[in-house]
């Protein structure tokens, strides 16, 4: 039992990790990357659809993107989102759309390093939920009396333990993360 609750714990700080990695993918480094705008939706036929289900998106040099719809009809529904998405871009739009990124400034670099350590604390929030959770589990298991006090303690120390080596990764990531972003 106490295994399946250590088992679980970890799975779920690998999810806030990985949660992690892909809000960092979304902070913008001054390099072009398509995961930028996977979360664009695109109002077409009426209902919201993923900017990735409706185009293909490539990069055509470091600092643009190239969006290449699907449908020649979407060009201005797709440019239209992307202007308002809210994610400062300004595509060039033709038979494809051409997405520039403008260069960073020192204040934004700021401004993206602040997000960055907001979605880093996000992860070791929900990181200490998830300590929290188990220890809860393993103290409803020594109510019920199917574990001893010590393996209630020693179960406690080994979440300890993993929640520990996650944060530990989460400051690791957020520390490159913000070197990558100082970088000019």
């Amino acid at each position: 039992m106490i295994q399946d609750i250590k088992k679980d714990c970890e799975q779920r700080m690998r999810k806030s990790l990985e949660s992690l990695d892909a809000a960092f993918v979304k902070v913008r480094t001054g390099r072009a990357s398509p995961a930028m705008l996977k979360d664009v939706m695109v109002p077409y036929y009426g209902s919201d659809t993923p900017l990735t289900q409706l185009a293909s998106i490539n990069v055509e040099d470091a600092r643009t993107l190239l969006v290449q719809p699907f449908d020649r009809s979407a060009v201005a529904a797709i440019d239209k989102a992307l202007r308002n998405a809210d994610l400062g871009l300004n595509p060039i739009t033709a038979d494809v759309i051409r997405v520039p990124l403008p260069a960073l400034t020192e204040e934004t670099r700021r401004e993206m390093q602040k997000v960055a350590r907001h979605e880093a604390e996000n992860a070791r929030v929900a990181v200490r939920n998830i300590r929290r959770d188990a220890m809860a589990d393993l103290k409803e298991l020594l109510k019920a009396k199917e574990i001893s006090e010590d393996e209630e303690r020693r179960g406690n120390d080994d979440v300890q333990k993993l929640t520990d080596k996650a944060i530990a990764e989460v400051d690791k990531a957020l520390a490159a993360k913000e070197a990558e972003l100082m970088k000019v």
